[in-house]
């Protein structure tokens, strides 16, 4: 018998809180940006393009990408929630989804929308300083035509009542970011802002279970722990106002966790067969969850699994026939929460579009609900 000692891998550090707000921003715009790039293509074009495993890096985009709407709007998020929590630091309460109804319609101008002359005006913020925010980056119609309506919409009297695009989900990592507060008061957070723009309840519902998500993961939950948790508070209803869970929404979610479990990844064509494109909230969601859950190593893998498992979990995201940048933004969210930065890859983050703009956000999210 060997004397030679056993030498177990090392695990992960736990991250700390700021290291998953940036990795959480941050992740989510390398997934977009590397998804920007082919998200009208189908996966015959990807592979046609980039080869037979398609799209895997930033090295085979000839300088790199742009981010889209997603990461946007993400940010916008990230300042309507700061102008709330500012007010609230200093003792005033605010509004909330005004706070954030007002932060998104100072994104519907930077796409050469006219906001509305009902809608009430904000003085701009450190965020409308940066000339990247200006670019108009495939917008979804529903987040334009919510905005556009000068109504600020609510779970009651939505807007676009009948619309569950992606734009909800894509956007509502921020709501989890958020600690000390309870899952119900994330949830309703998350839902009552996707109603400024969506108002199928598969939209709001997609939003708030994705934000429990982050939550979860926040909080130090393992990833399908965190999944089966967010899905079970859905069921649970309580923060619901007494509207039924999605069935979709359920059904997709519920198949995304049982073939994450299957030890197995699923080819581009089979992904869209069982999860969808993505192009809707649900779908969205659950194409990112699977995408995340498959590629997971075993946690008793080698010592900087983490930046393997953000790779490998965005290139399945990313390749398919379907809305490519939300799938990745929505992974890269999900991955930065749980490592923190260190899943990260160096080279990627060289080549991001406005990481100053990135990390000055998350740097004042996490300041502002800290320590």
């Amino acid at each position: 018998m060997s004397n030679e000692p056993v030498i177990t891998p090392a695990l992960p550090s736990t991250p700390s809180r700021e290291s998953r707000i940036h990795g959480c921003l941050l992740g989510g715009a390398l997934g977009d940006s590397l998804g920007y790039a082919v998200e009208f293509d189908d996966i015959s074009t990807i592979r046609s393009t980039y080869g037979p495993d398609g799209l895997q890096d930033f090295s085979a985009l000839d300088g790199g990408s742009h981010f889209s709407d997603d990461t946007q709007l993400t940010l916008y998020t990230v300042d309507g929630l700061l102008e709330a929590l500012e007010w609230a630091n200093s003792g005033v309460a605010a509004d909330t989804n005004a706070c954030l109804w007002l932060a998104y319609l100072r994104w519907l101008a930077t796409q050469g929308v006219p906001v509305p002359d009902a809608a009430p005006f904000q003085p701009p913020r450190w965020i409308d300083s940066h000339g990247v925010l200006k670019h108009r980056r495939a917008p979804g119609n529903a987040c334009l035509s919510g905005l556009a309506t000068g109504e600020m919409g609510t779970f009651y009297r939505p807007v676009n009542p009948d619309s569950k695009g992606c734009g909800t989900v894509m956007r509502s990592a921020p709501f989890g970011l958020v600690p000390y507060i309870p899952a119900e008061a994330v949830y309703k957070l998350s839902a009552d802002a996707a109603s400024l723009t969506h108002g199928h309840p598969a939209a709001r519902q997609s939003s708030g279970v994705f934000s429990l998500l982050i939550h979860a993961l926040s909080a130090g939950r393992g990833l399908r722990e965190a999944a089966e948790f967010a899905l079970g508070e859905l069921g649970a209803g309580h923060q619901r106002k007494g509207e039924e869970p999605d069935a979709d929404l359920v059904a997709r979610l519920e198949t995304a966790l049982r073939l994450g479990a299957a030890g197995a990844v699923l080819d581009p064509e089979e992904l869209v067969r069982e999860l969808g494109e993505g192009w809707v909230a649900e779908e969205a969601l659950a194409v990112a969850l699977y995408a995340v859950l498959a590629t997971a190593p075993d946690p008793t893998a080698a010592a900087g699994h983490p930046e393997a498992h953000f790779r490998a979990a965005i290139a399945v995201a990313v390749n398919h026939s379907g809305d490519s940048d939300s799938t990745a933004s929505i992974a890269g969210n999900i991955l930065g929460t749980f490592y923190g930065e260190d899943c990260l890859p160096a080279e990627w983050l060289d080549v991001l579009e406005a990481p100053e703009l990135i990390r000055g956000m998350a740097s004042q999210l996490a300041a502002v609900t800290g320590p």
